[in-house]
């Protein structure tokens, strides 16, 4: 990602970011651009993602905050699990093979996706400095990891930002196939279990779209963050008996 900064606003410590209305529009060269700085503190963090702003950069270039418009965005109540992944999974819970743990190894996992190789991708943008900040995050209780264990091993999770009842998903990897989709089906269930709507996605890709998720006007997006934000936390956790909002166990898990 090589961008020009010259004519970009450039955010100094202590300023407010500025709204995401003033992203650059489609038609430009960079769409949903928003500012560039140097500030990756837990506190800039939070103030960007309670405007729907979320930071994306590489190596060697200042800090640039986004806000895309549209928003792709993964229902809760919209997610897909389909046929073949469903049997996996009920094979796996079934024969006492999978646990899912939540914020148990948060830095491996970031590690972990900062490794991971994507298409189209030569590098990763989870830089050191990002990595140190959603530590920081985490350790305010405001970004959390979500992880895959097969017989004893981490083999996939994802992790995310949240703030309230607002959910912001960052990266995902896997070291095993599907490990990564169990684990964003475990937060999907964790979502249902305590009512939180939707799990922003950022940006548009065909694995989202094919896991449910679907773009929405940044607007509609913004509007529902200044609500979902100033909701009271829900314990981060995750319980066996979660894997019933999806799946048709003949009998229920408890």
């Amino acid at each position: 990602m090589s961008i020009h900064t010259s004519s970009i606003p450039i955010i100094r410590s202590g300023d407010p970011l500025p709204g995401p209305e003033s992203a650059w529009g489609q038609d430009s060269a960079y769409p949903g651009l928003v500012a560039a700085g140097r500030d990756l503190s837990a506190e800039r963090l939070t103030e960007a993602y309670q405007k729907g702003i979320f930071p994306w950069y590489s190596q060697g270039q200042p800090v640039l905050w986004w806000s895309t418009d549209p928003r792709m965005v993964l229902r809760a109540d919209e997610f897909k699990l389909h046929r073949s992944f469903k049997k996996t999974l009920v094979k796996l819970i079934s024969q006492g093979q999978l646990e899912i743990q939540v914020d148990q190894h948060f830095d491996d996992v970031v590690r972990l996706c900062a490794q991971s190789k994507r298409p189209g991708q030569s590098g990763t943008w989870i830089q050191p400095e990002m990595m140190m900040a959603y530590r920081d995050l985490h350790q305010l209780g405001q970004a959390h990891s979500v992880e895959c264990w097969l017989d004893g091993h981490l083999v996939g999770g994802l992790y995310c930002v949240a703030i309230g009842k607002a959910v912001f998903g960052e990266s995902m990897f896997s070291l095993q196939s599907d490990a990564s989709k169990i684990a964003l089906s475990a937060l999907i269930c964790m979502c249902r279990q305590q009512g939180i709507p939707s799990i922003d996605c950022q940006q548009q890709t065909p694995h989202l779209k094919f896991m449910g998720a679907r773009p929405i006007a940044r607007q509609l997006f913004v509007k529902e963050l200044t609500v979902l934000t100033q909701e009271p936390p829900p314990p981060w956790e995750f319980l066996p008996v979660y894997w019933n909002h999806i799946l048709p166990f003949t009998q229920p898990l408890t």
